[in-house]
C-alpha cells in the first residue's frame, strides 16, 4: 500500500497536469461559451447553460489518457505525461520503402532525413483535394513507442497545443473493436464509448462538417480488415449498422465521411492489410536513434523519480555513468534504440538505487514481468483460421509463443554458457520444425514484429565465445539485455517447456486416461451389479497410470529445485560480484580493474533467482494475463524440494557474495514460510566487503523479518503440578558481519529489523560518523533488540558520538562486548565512559585500543573496570601511553578487586609487562597485522618500534635460553609487520 504522503504527492502531480487545462475551461465558462454564435454571458448566468460537448469531450479524454498504467506506479507515481515524454524519431516513408526494418534504418540513420511530428503529417499538400481528409498510417516495431506517441498526442490535443485544426478527436482501440460481435453504425460506435458525442453534428454526414474530425485507430494489427468489395459492402451513411471492421474500411475508403481524417497505428507485419491507394502518407516510428534522446529520457525519469531534491545528486551521477556507458557503443546503447528498453533500464536503476522502505514491495523479477506485460499484454498471434487441429479458432498467446521459441534459445544458451548465437542457430531454435501453413504464418509475423525486440546484432567482442566460433567471420546475435536471456530461460523451465517429447506425450496420455477412467468406472459400476465378473476389476488398473505420472512429474519439479540450488552456489561463480552488482554493472559498465579471481566464463547467476521470483503469486498473476500459466501445485512441489536443497548448501561454508545471492533469492521468492524454514538453519551471516546499498539493506531486513519464532518450554514447580507451558521467543541470529560494507546512516535505519534479530553486530570499517550514534543509541534502548556484542572499530565516532552512545547505557542490560577501537576516542570520552560504565552491569569485555587516551584517563578506566562486577578484559594498546602508565596499568589490572569475587582484569596495553612477555602479545599483534594496511602507517610504525625496544630490553634481562628464544620469536613477528609497512605495500583491497 502507498503511504499517505505518497498519495498526496500523486494527487498534487495530477493537479499540476490539469491546472492549465482547467484554467482554460474556467475562462471559457466564465466569459465566452459560444463565441462562434456571438453569444457572451457573465459568470452569474453561465451556470444555466449546458457545457460545450467538445470541451466536455476534451476533459474526459484528458482524464482517461492521464491515467498511468500500473507498471508506472513502481516509480512512486510522481511522473506526469508531459515531464517524462521524449519524442521518438518519426520519419515519413514512401510507399515503396514502407517495409524497411528497424535494423536497417538504424544503420543508415544519416540518410534517413529529418524527424517530423504527427501534426506535420496532416498538413494538406497542394495536390490533395480539399474535400478529402488524409489517411495517415503510423507504424513501427514492438517497443518503438507507438502507444506512447498516441497517448501524448491525445493529451496535447486536449490541452490545445497540437492538431488545433481538428475540433474533434475520436480515439478507438482496434482490440476493442475486434471483439465486437454485433453490428453497429459509426455514430453508435462513437456513442457507445463517448456517450456525450451521441448527437454531435460533426458526425451527421451533412455538408463538410466532418473535415474537423480526426479518427484515431490504435493497433490495427489486432483487427481483421477486408477491402474487397465482395466481402465489405460500400456504405456512406453514418447511421447504418455494419460490422466494426466494415465501418473502419469505409472510413479508409473515403466512402463514409470522406472529409474526415484518419490516423492508424500498426506493426510492421500488418502494413499490407491496407491497400496503398487508401493511404495518404506513411510514417515510421524509429525509437531513440541518437544518444541525446536517450539521455533526455533518462534525465526525465531518474531526476524526477522521487519528487525530492535529496537524491538529485545521486540521480545525476547515475545519469553520467549511464551516458558514459552508452558512449562506449556498448550492447546497452544498441538496446536503448527502443524506448521500451530505456524504460526497463530506468526501472532497474530506480530499483537498485532508490528503493524506499515505505514504498510497495518491488522485485527484479516483477520489473521484468511488468516490462513484458507492458509490451505484450493481451497480444495474440491471431486466429488460427483454416487450421485442421485443436487450435482452430483459438487465439495463440504471443508471450507463450515467445517462451517456446526465444525462451528455448535462451535456455540452451544458459545450459551451455553462451550469450551469442549465429543465424543458423536462430533458424534451428526459432521455428526450425514448423510444418503447417498456420505455423509458418505465425512464424512470419513473429519474425517481423517481435524477434528484433529480443535479439540484436552483437556489437561487442566475443570474449565469452570459444576460439573456434570467434574465428568465423559471421554475424552473431545476442539478447538486447543480458538479464532477459536468464529471465526467459527461467520462464521456459518453470512453465515445463524443457520436457522431452516423450514426457510431453506421457502427460497427454495421462490426462486422456484420467478423463476416460471416470467414464469407464461409472459404466463398470453399473454393469457389475448385474454381471459380477471379476474381469471388470482390470479396469481399475487404468487409475494407476495418472497417479504414477503424478509421482514422476513431482520428481521433475524436484529437479527444477535442485537446478536452482546448484546454479546459485556454483563454485565457478564464488568469486564473482554479488548478483545485484552484476546487474548494475551491465547497465553502468565496469569501472576499475576487474577482480583477479573473477570467473572468465559468463555467469548466469540471475537465472536461479528469476526461477524463484517467477513462483511468486504476484508474478504468476501477471503471467496468467500474458497467457503463461504456472499451476499452484507446481509451485508447491518446487518449494518443498527447494527448501531441502537450500538448507543442504548453506550448511557448507559460503563466500559473502553467495550469501548475498541467497538473500536476494529469498527476497524475490516472497514466500515467508520458505524463508523462515531456511533461516532456521542459518546462525551466522557474513557479508564482509559486500558493497551495501539501500536495496541490499532492505533485502536483508525483509528476509530476516520472516524469521521463525522459537518455542521455549517452561516447567512448572514440581511441588505444584507436573505440567509445562511454552513461551514464544523471536529468532536470533548469532552474528551479522557488515564490516567494510560502506554503510551510511540512512542504511542503518533500513537495517533496524535485521539488527533486532541479531546478537553480535559487526559494523567496523564503515566510516560511520557521530550522527550514526543516534541510531545506535536507539538500537541499544530498543526493547525488541538483544544486542550482546557491538563492534564499532574504525569508525570516526569521536567523543561527541560517544556521549550519544552513553545515553543508552543506564537502561541496557544485554550488551556483553563493546569494541570502540580506532574511533577517535579521547580523554574526555574515556572519562565519560568510565562514569557510566558501572551502570552497564552485564559488560564482559571493553576494547578502546588505538585511540587518543592518555595515562590518567586510561588509569581511571581500568580502576572502574576493577570495581565492575563482570568486566574481565580491557584493550588499551596503540594509545599514547607512557612507560610508567603502562606499568601502572599492568599493576592495577593484575591486582584483585576488593569489592568483587576476586577476579583480575586483563589489561592489554603492550606486548611486554615489565621485563616479561605479556600473556596477550599474540592477540595484540594479530589485530595490528590485520588492520595495519588501513590504519595510519606512521603511527603504527612508531608503536611497533616501541614494541621492538621493549622486547629487546626484556630479552636482555632474561637468563633462560628458552625465554630468550621466545622473545626473539615475538621480535621476528613485529619486524615482519614493520617491514611490510616500510615497503609501503598497498592494502589487499586497493
Amino acid at each position: 500500500m502507498y503511504s499517505f504522503s505518497s498519495a498526496r504527492r500523486m494527487r498534487s502531480s495530477l493537479h499540476r497536469q490539469l491546472s492549465h487545462l482547467f484554467v482554460f475551461w474556467k475562462r471559457s465558462a466564465d466569459v465566452c461559451l459560444f463565441p462562434a454564435a456571438g453569444f457572451y454571458c457573465c459568470k452569474a448566468c453561465s451556470t444555466s447553460v449546458e457545457p460545450d460537448p467538445t470541451e466536455f469531450h476534451k476533459r474526459k479524454l484528458f482524464l482517461w489518457f492521464s491515467h498511468l498504467p500500473q507498471e508506472e506506479k513502481q516509480f512512486g507515481g510522481y511522473f506526469s505525461p508531459e515531464t517524462m515524454h521524449v519524442d521518438p524519431l518519426i520519419l515519413e516513408r514512401k510507399p515503396e520503402e514502407k517495409a524497411g526494418l528497424l535494423g536497417s534504418l538504424l544503420k543508415n540513420q544519416a540518410s534517413s532525413g529529418p524527424s517530423i511530428t504527427v501534426e506535420q503529417l496532416f498538413e494538406i499538400s497542394r495536390d490533395q483535394p480539399e474535400d478529402r481528409g488524409l489517411n495517415v498510417l503510423l507504424y513501427g516495431a514492438v517497443g518503438t513507442g507507438k502507444s506512447t506517441v498516441v497517448r501524448k498526442l491525445v493529451l496535447d490535443w486536449c490541452a490545445g497545443t497540437t492538431l488545433t485544426d481538428f475540433k474533434l478527436l475520436i480515439p478507438f482501440s482496434c482490440e476493442d473493436l475486434g471483439e465486437l460481435t454485433k453490428v453497429a453504425s459509426l455514430r453508435d460506435l462513437v456513442s457507445r464509448k463517448y456517450l456525450h458525442l451521441k448527437k454531435n453534428p460533426l458526425l451527421s454526414g451533412e455538408g463538410n462538417q466532418a473535415k474537423d474530425v480526426l479518427f484515431l485507430f490504435n493497433g490495427m494489427e489486432k483487427m481483421k480488415l477486408d477491402f474487397r468489395i465482395g466481402s465489405t459492402e460500400l456504405c456512406s451513411d453514418p447511421n447504418e449498422p455494419l460490422p466494426a471492421g466494415a465501418v473502419v474500411v469505409n472510413l479508409l475508403r473515403k466512402y463514409l465521411l470522406p472529409e474526415a481524417s484518419v490516423l492508424v497505428t500498426t506493426r510492421l507485419s500488418a502494413l499490407d492489410r491496407i491497400p496503398p491507394k487508401y493511404v495518404s502518407r506513411y510514417a515510421q516510428i524509429c525509437g531513440f536513434n541518437d544518444q541525446n534522446r536517450q539521455r533526455a529520457y533518462f534525465t526525465s525519469r531518474l531526476l524526477q523519480q522521487s519528487g525530492r531534491t535529496v537524491q538529485a545528486h545521486d540521480a545525476q551521477a547515475l545519469i553520467e555513468l549511464l551516458y558514459l556507458n552508452l558512449q562506449r557503443e556498448s550492447q546497452l546503447a544498441s538496446a536503448c534504440f527502443l524506448p521500451s528498453y530505456c524504460w526497463l533500464t530506468c526501472a532497474t536503476l530506480h530499483f537498485l538505487h532508490f528503493t524506499d522502505a515505505m514504498a510497495p514491495i518491488r522485485t527484479l523479477t516483477g520489473i521484468y514481468t511488468s516490462f513484458l506485460r507492458l509490451n505484450f499484454g493481451g497480444e495474440v498471434l491471431g486466429k488460427a483460421t483454416g487450421a485442421s487441429g485443436p487450435t482452430q479458432d483459438l487465439h495463440s498467446s504471443l508471450m507463450f509463443y515467445v517462451v517456446r521459441t526465444v525462451g528455448k534459445l535462451a535456455y540452451e544458451g544458459v545450459t551451455y554458457k553462451r550469450t551469442s548465437f549465429s543465424e543458423q542457430e536462430l533458424e534451428q531454435w526459432i521455428g526450425g520444425k514448423t510444418k503447417t501453413d498456420e505455423e509458418l504464418r505465425q512464424l512470419a509475423v513473429f519474425r517481423t514484429d517481435v524477434l528484433d525486440f529480443f535479439l540484436a546484432p552483437c556489437v561487442e567482442s566475443c570474449k565469452h565465445l570459444p576460439t573456434e566460433l570467434c574465428e568465423h567471420d559471421e554475424s552473431r546475435y545476442v539478447f538486447a539485455v543480458p538479464a532477459m536471456q536468464e529471465y526467459l530461460a527461467a520462464l521456459y523451465v518453470v512453465l515445463g517447456e524443457n520436457k522431452s517429447a516423450l514426457e510431453k506425450l506421457t502427460k497427454q496420455v495421462s490426462v486422456a486416461i484420467g478423463q476416460a477412467t471416470e467414464d469407464v468406472s461409472a459404466v463398470v459400476n453399473i454393469f457389475s451389479k448385474f454381471i459380477p465378473l471379476r474381469i471388470f476389476a482390470a479396469f481399475n488398473l487404468l487409475k494407476l497410470f495418472p497417479k504414477l505420472y503424478e509421482k514422476i512429474s513431482s520428481r521433475k519439479k524436484g529437479n527444477i529445485a535442485r537446478t536452482m540450488a546448484a546454479e546459485l552456489f556454483r563454485k565457478e561463480d564464488s568469486y564473482n560480484e554479488d548478483v545485484l552488482d552484476q546487474v548494475e554493472q551491465s547497465l553502468l559498465g565496469v569501472h576499475g580493474p576487474p577482480s583477479q579471481q573473477q570467473s572468465e566464463v559468463q555467469p548466469f547467476e540471475l537465472y536461479p533467482i528469476f526461477m524463484g521470483g517467477l513462483l511468486h503469486y504476484g508474478n504468476r498473476v501477471l503471467l496468467q494475463q500474458l497467457g503463461c500459466s504456472i499451476q499452484s501445485t507446481t509451485v508447491a512441489q518446487i518449494t518443498r524440494a527447494l527448501r531441502k536443497y537450500l538448507v543442504r548448501e548453506i550448511n557448507k561454508p559460503q563466500p559473502p557474495e553467495e550469501l548475498m545471492d541467497l538473500l536476494v533469492l529469498l527476497y524475490e521468492f516472497q514466500n515467508p514460510r520458505l524463508t523462515a524454514e531456511v533461516l532456521a538453519s542459518i546462525r551466522t551471516i557474513c557479508l564482509h566487503n559486500i558493497r551495501m546499498t539501500t536495496l541490499k539493506c532492505f533485502v536483508l531486513s525483509s528476509v530476516l523479518s520472516c524469521a521463525p519464532p522459537r518455542f521455549k518450554v517452561l516447567l512448572q514447580d514440581p511441588g505444584q503440578d507436573c505440567s509445562s507451558s511454552t513461551t514464544t521467543e523471536s529468532y536470533q541470529l548469532e552474528e551479522l558481519d557488515l564490516s567494510s560494507c560502506l554503510l551510511t546512516q540512512s542504511m542503518l535505519q533500513m537495517l533496524l529489523a535485521a539488527f533486532r534479530h541479531t546478537r553480535n553486530i559487526n559494523l567496523q570499517f564503515n566510516s560511520l560518523g557521530p550522527d550514526s550514534c543516534i541510531f545506535l543509541r536507539d538500537l541499544l534502548l530498543d526493547s525488541k533488540g538483544c544486542v550482546r556484542a557491538l563492534q564499532l572499530c574504525d569508525n570516526p565516532l569521536l567523543d561527541s558520538g560517544m556521549c550519544l552512545l552513553l545515553e543508552a547505557i543506564p537502561q541496557n542490560q544485554t550488551l556483553r562486548h563493546l569494541s570502540l577501537m580506532h574511533t577517535g576516542l579521547g580523554d574526555e570520552g574515556a572519562l565519560k565512559l568510565a562514569e557510566k560504565l558501572q551502570q552497564l552491569s552485564g559488560l564482559l569485555e571493553l576494547n578502546v585500543a588505538y585511540n587518543n587516551i592518555g595515562d590518567n584517563a586510561a588509569l581511571a578506566l581500568v580502576d572502574v573496570c576493577r570495581e565492575h562486577p563482570s568486566i574481565h578484559t580491557v584493550h588499551l594498546y596503540l594509545n599514547p601511553l607512557s612507560e610508567v602508565g603502562k606499568q601502572s596499568l599492568y599493576v592495577r589490572g593484575s591486582a584483585k578487586s576488593q569489592s568483587s569475587s576476586g577476579q583480575r582484569v586483563r589489561v592489554l596495553a603492550a606486548v611486554t609487562e615489565g621485563s616479561d612477555l605479556s600473556e596477550d602479545w599474540h592477540p595484540i599483534l594479530s589485530v595490528i597485522r590485520e588492520n595495519a594496511s588501513s590504519w595510519d602507517r606512521e603511527r603504527v610504525k612508531q608503536q611497533l618500534k616501541v614494541f621492538l625496544r621493549d622486547l629487546e630490553w626484556g630479552r636482555q634481562q632474561q637468563q633462560s635460553l628458552l625465554k630468550k628464544l621466545h622473545f626473539r620469536r615475538v621480535e621476528k613477528g613485529v619486524r615482519q609487520t614493520l617491514q611490510m609497512l616500510e615497503k609501503d605495500m598497498p592494502p589487499p583491497f586497493a
